[in-house]
Formats: C-alpha cells, sequence, structure tokens
C-alpha cells in the first residue's frame, strides 16, 4: 500500500502531504518505496542518472530492481526529493509468470525513458540502468544482455540511429532494442528488419507498442 508522509518545502517553507507511487514488478505485484519520513527532503538542482533511481524490493517476490526517485512539485517551482529509507537484502527471486505490463503517462522525455526501462524489466531484463556509452542521440539504457535505445524526441529515428544502436550491440555481445515516440524512418525500419532489431513505439500512455516482426518475438519471449 502506498505510504504518505509531510513534505516541507526548504526554499518556501509550503507543507505537502505526499504519497509514494507504486509501480509494476516483473511478478505483476505493485512495488512502492518505503519512504523516510524523518530525512529532510532537498531541492534538485542538478539531474544525474544515480540520484534519479533508487533500489527497491518487490514485497512478493524479493526482486530488487531500480525505479525513479520520488519527488515532489511545490508551487514555488522548487522540485523536491523525498528521501527512501533503507531496504533491507532480499533473497535471490525465482522466476515469477508476467502479469500485465502497467504503463506510466508520458508528459516530459524523462517520463518516455522510465516507460521504456519499465517496459524491459516487466520483459524480465535485470539491472536497467543508464548505459555507459551515449548514443548520437537520444538516451541509452543497458541491461544484463541487452542494451536499448530511447528516442524522446519528436523526430523519427534514422537508419543511422538504428546502425549505431546494432554496432553497439555487436560489440557488447548482446541483445537491443529501440524505442521512439515518433516512430522511425521507413528506411530504418527496413535496416532494423535486416538487421534483427526490435523497434517500439511509445504511445503517450506509455506503452510501447512493437513495429516489427523482432519486436513482436522480444515481447512474446521476454528476457
Amino acid at each position: 500500500m502506498s505510504e504518505s508522509v509531510p513534505v516541507r518545502c526548504p526554499a518556501c517553507r509550503r507543507e505537502h502531504v505526499y504519497t509514494a507511487p507504486s509501480y509494476p514488478c516483473a511478478c505483476g505485484a505493485p512495488v512502492t518505496p518505503s519512504l523516510d519520513g524523518t530525512a529532510d527532503v532537498t531541492a534538485v538542482a542538478h539531474r544525474t542518472w544515480d540520484e534519479d533511481w533508487v533500489t527497491v524490493s518487490c514485497g512478493s517476490c524479493g526482486r530488487r530492481d531500480q525505479w525513479p526517485q520520488p519527488e515532489v512539485g511545490c508551487p514555488c517551482g522548487a522540485v523536491l526529493r523525498v528521501p527512501v529509507a533503507g531496504t533491507a537484502s532480499a533473497p535471490a527471486p525465482g522466476p515469477a509468470p508476467r502479469g500485465a505490463f502497467r504503463p506510466v503517462t508520458i508528459r516530459t522525455a524523462r517520463d518516455a525513458v522510465t516507460a521504456a526501462a519499465l517496459y524491459l524489466r516487466w520483459l524480465g531484463y535485470r539491472d536497467v540502468r543508464r548505459a555507459d556509452q551515449r548514443p548520437p542521440s537520444g538516451v541509452g539504457l543497458a541491461a544484463r544482455g541487452l542494451v536499448a535505445q530511447v528516442e524522446p524526441a519528436l523526430r523519427a529515428a534514422s537508419r543511422r540511429d538504428v546502425e549505431c544502436l546494432w554496432l553497439t550491440a555487436l560489440t557488447e555481445e548482446a541483445g537491443c532494442a529501440y524505442f521512439s515516440l515518433a516512430g522511425y524512418a521507413e528506411d530504418a525500419r527496413a535496416c532494423a528488419d535486416d538487421l534483427g532489431v526490435p523497434l517500439f513505439v511509445l504511445d503517450l500512455t506509455g506503452t510501447p507498442q512493437a513495429v516489427n516482426s523482432p519486436a513482436d518475438e522480444l515481447r512474446a519471449s521476454g528476457a
């Protein structure tokens, strides 16, 4: 069950009541970060990947994954990061059937990256994180055995984008997947079919839609 804690903005001293969001584990159970009501919130000045995500254990299967760091926007303009309580170590989870994917609405570029990361976890990929290598455009994600690219800009992904992702996956000896908010150029789709690169389009509900056969196969098989 989601919990609520009082939050005071350090900039304007306005008080809020913040309720932690829940996200779907790969097993289908909701995962809610445990908030630390005794620690002070901090205003977000600069964003980094490590600070934007937090590791949380699923209470049902014990799986540990990274989820978006709880944040609340204050009317004064400050974005407040809500501390998460430490989590106890969890046993290694066994295989669990996938429940229905639960999307997050896409309003910002960060939401698009979050939606893609949640989908990869739903497929069964572990340790989804920001990739060490930055792609020519968009945001790179990496997991055990997979590299992915998310293009949140309102432009169709190009053939070069697909080829660069495929070459990165080849170098890493991993699979790959591409997520685009605005779809793909015609030659990009043809290239992806030839190379076996799964292509997904992110709709504004946050649900990735498979647009080629490799994506259909990845959705069916999972990690």
